[in-house]
């Protein structure tokens, strides 16, 4: 389930007294006056006067038209009789700019030549000494130095000050975790469809929020802290909300990632005002989501310990250890990652209990889809037990979204209700992405045919893989075109003919393009990338190989930290051991493209009939395809949603990994 479903209206928490902050606008609003006026004495430029070069100043005496000037060393400020055309406009204007009547100029040299030009002229001459700006601007900049270093002097106080619990920035520090009361709209297991087994951990803690003296009376502890695993979407923070909503206690939530802040120190801070904060409103749950951001193992990366990050887990371990046997605090922890959590943080004392909350099996995806789809008019034909047939794989987040987006094609279709076909859109889309407008033509669309052809084909005659769903050459997401593969069934494990019965599948399309074109394409890269990987967990991880026997052979991608993968081996084991994984491998994936075009050419005829139906109508389903190539030999599922018997005796198609596809 997603949390999202449920809208709560957080509250943020406000622990301790507030202080009142200090007004600094006054200073800084000082200091910006201070600056322009500086810059204005430097330019030395003062509105209403225009600034003219020495051979126009003598032009305009020559003619006549300057009245008085006042000299002020070798700067010469005077006044027109009637205001000149600016030298610098453009010719042709209609209304060409005039200067200022006031004017200033910068003399190079004092000459007699000029003294005897202007008293002929008749031009009225004063003398003034030069205005010298020295003194009030060295007093300027004093004064600048001075409130910068006070205002300086202020800050560092202040912080000082929210270090020890206040000053101007005392809220920096505190806890911005959300408060949500018993009182607010609450959320309980009700409102959880599925995870029955995860609910049954759980209900121990709601049992001990909710009667703490029955545990103590005999010496019991419950768990300090209880760490929520699993995917993304499965409904780790809803079910953290629904202990909270069970238990009728108060809910403190945060995200890893808001404890770490540029400063040193301030996550520390906020870890140790929320902690103080849920035990002061014990019995509380304070719940961590995405504890992984700030629970990382230390050490692993090139900086040292003194690091932000490192000292907010240091005060998450110091608090969860500050615990006593009486505050009825129980910290919640979710994250996709356990791998990369410190040792230290899972350890008894700390985090005692692990759950695992999966993807939601066959009953669990109907009990989601019937939550979801509570508000949603259905049609008389939706079976949403057929429905979760066909999403193996899918999280609630994703069932979540299948409906929403079944409801919004439906209403784009001016539908009154929702029917079956909505949702088989929505799970095409979800699964195999959303139609591109391009369409195929020529050579390419013949190609992408065949291509999909040999994928389907092989799907449909070789025992251990899952059914075919659908197959199309519309390009989708980023391929060109998809087949689409659902398991019929749920399964936690599978076995090295149904591995081998995939890549003979994913092999599929290339060995067709060989086979008609006598030539490969681009558009294999995806399925050799897949096959690739799976062929090498067979080799180093399941021991699928006589050559290499029963031997595990890490390649260091259990600690994806740059500092570890610098000081440590990248792998366990010789250069010689790893050419025989490489050689084991190629020749696993040899042997499936051998054997997909083996098969390919004994069953050449239903490849081009598959091809041409495909081609021409660009999807087809099980129920079409089988009208080609007769009935499957893997499990097919009927008009009901009941899967028939496998038509090869000994043999079962699924396997539980999802969907798969080919691009």
């Amino acid at each position: 389930m997603d949390d999202e479903t449920k809208k709560e209206s957080p509250q943020p928490t406000t622990p301790g007294p507030q202080k009142p902050r200090i007004n600094s606008s006054g200073m800084a609003v000082l200091l910006l006056v201070m600056l322009l006026t500086s810059m204005l004495l430097f330019s030395g430029q003062v509105a209403g006067r225009s600034e003219i070069d020495y051979s126009f100043f003598w032009s305009q005496v020559e003619s006549g038209n300057v009245t008085e000037v006042i000299l002020q060393g070798l700067q010469v400020e005077g006044k027109f009789k009637e205001p000149p055309v600016d030298p610098a406009a453009k010719s042709g204007e209609k209304e060409p700019k005039k200067l200022e009547q006031v004017f200033v100029v910068q003399l190079p040299y004092v000459n007699d030549a000029l003294d005897g030009l202007l008293r002929e002229k008749g031009v009225k001459v004063r003398a003034e000494a030069p205005t010298d700006n020295a003194n009030l601007l060295m007093l300027l900049w004093l004064g600048v130095t001075v409130v910068l270093f006070v205002g300086l002097w202020m800050m560092m106080r202040r912080t000082r000050d929210q270090m020890m619990g206040g000053g101007l920035f005392s809220g920096f520090t505190k806890s911005p975790a959300k408060k949500y009361e018993a009182s607010d709209k609450r959320t309980t297991f009700d409102d959880v469809a599925g995870l029955e087994g995860v609910k049954e951990d759980l209900a121990e803690i709601v049992e001990y929020l909710k009667n703490p003296e029955k545990f103590q009376r005999l010496g019991g502890r419950v768990p300090r802290g209880v760490l929520l695993m699993g995917p993304p979407g499965t409904g780790k923070t809803l079910l953290a909300r629904a202990v909270a909503g069970e238990a009728g206690v108060p809910f403190f939530s945060i995200s890893g990632s808001e404890f770490i802040q540029m400063f040193v120190g301030v996550g520390a801070s906020r870890v140790r005002d929320l902690f103080k904060s849920a035990k002061d409103s014990s019995p509380a749950i304070l719940f961590i989501d995405e504890i992984d951001a700030v629970g990382r193992q230390r050490g692993a990366g090139l900086g040292g310990g003194h690091d932000e990050r490192e000292q907010t887990l240091n005060q998450i371990l110091s608090e969860m250890d500050g615990f006593s046997q009486t505050e009825s605090v129980i910290v919640l922890a979710a994250t996709n990652r356990p791998d990369v959590l410190d040792p230290a943080l899972l350890r008894p004392g700390r985090f005692d209990r692990h759950v695992t909350v999966d993807r939601p099996s066959q009953k669990g995806r109907v009990e989601i889809l019937k939550v979801h789809t509570r508000e949603i008019p259905l049609s008389s034909d939706v079976d949403l037990e057929r429905l979760a047939k066909g999403c193996v794989g899918l999280t609630g987040a994703d069932l979540q979204n299948l409906a929403n987006e079944a409801a919004l094609w439906a209403t784009r279709q001016d539908k009154q209700m929702v029917d079956m076909s909505d949702f088989e859109m929505a799970r095409d889309k979800i699964l195999m992405g959303a139609k591109r407008e391009e369409l195929l033509t020529g050579k390419e669309k013949t190609m992408t045919a065949y291509h999909e052809a040999g994928h389907a084909l092989l799907a449909w005659i070789v025992p251990g893989a899952d059914v075919v769903h659908k197959v199309t050459i519309i390009p989708r997401g980023r391929a060109l075109g998809v087949t689409q593969l659902l398991p019929q069934e749920d399964r936690m494990n599978i076995g090295e003919h149904d591995l081998t019965a995939r890549l003979v599948f994913i092999m599929g399309g290339r060995a067709a393009e060989k086979l008609i074109f006598d030539e490969y394409s681009a558009g294999a890269e995806n399925d050799l990338k897949e096959a690739t990987k799976l062929a090498r967990r067979m080799v180093a991880h399941w021991g699928m190989s006589e050559r290499i026997g029963p031997v595990a052979f890490r390649t260091g991608e259990d600690h994806p930290f740059l500092g570890r993968e610098i000081v440590q081996e990248h792998r366990e084991f010789s250069e010689h051991t790893a050419q025989m994984i490489d050689e084991e491998v190629a020749r696993i994936l040899h042997a499936s493209a051998d054997r997909a075009r083996d098969l390919l050419n004994e069953h050449r005829d239903g490849l081009e009939k598959l091809a041409r139906a495909l081609e021409e109508r660009e999807m087809l389903d099980t129920n079409e395809i089988e009208e080609i190539l007769g009935p499957s030999v893997n499990k097919v599922a009927d008009s009901n949603g009941k899967p028939e018997d496998a038509k090869q005796q000994g043999q079962t198609a699924p396997q539980g990994d999802g969907e798969s596809t080919s691009e």
